[in-house]
């Protein structure tokens, strides 16, 4: 019922820019929080960063001041603006959608993922 297409993804040189892109489809009685996770090779997936509904983001360390996540609620999509990236930026970067859907008659919380995109930083 829910599904994110995750695109943007690619190869850049170090210092150049990747804007990725995450698509929702399907039925959720409400967004509340979006986010971008990623998994560089050999390491645990992590944070890079949120944004809920009222615009609040929450930034990994390690990307603050080069990453800019925003959304458009009339696309149903978020992006991910990666400037100055490093190459250890390199890795899968997954969307991740949290919100409440219907079950039955009640509301749930329900995380929802994308299927990931490929980012390589490398000269």
């Amino acid at each position: 019922q829910v599904q994110l297409a995750e695109s943007g993804g690619g190869l850049v040189q170090p210092g150049g820019s990747l804007r990725l892109s995450c698509a929702v489809s399907g039925s959720l009685f409400s967004v509340n929080v979006m986010g971008w996770y990623r998994q560089a090779p050999g390491k645990q997936r992590e944070l890079v960063v949120t944004i809920t509904s009222g615009t609040t983001t929450n930034y990994a360390d390690s990307v603050k001041g080069r990453f800019a996540i925003s959304r458009d609620n009339a696309k149903n999509t978020v992006y991910l603006q990666m400037n100055s990236l490093k190459p250890e930026d390199t890795a899968v970067y997954y969307c991740k959608v949290t919100g409440l859907v219907y079950i039955g008659s009640n509301l749930k919380v329900g995380d929802y993922w994308g299927q990931g995109t490929q980012v390589t930083v490398s000269s």
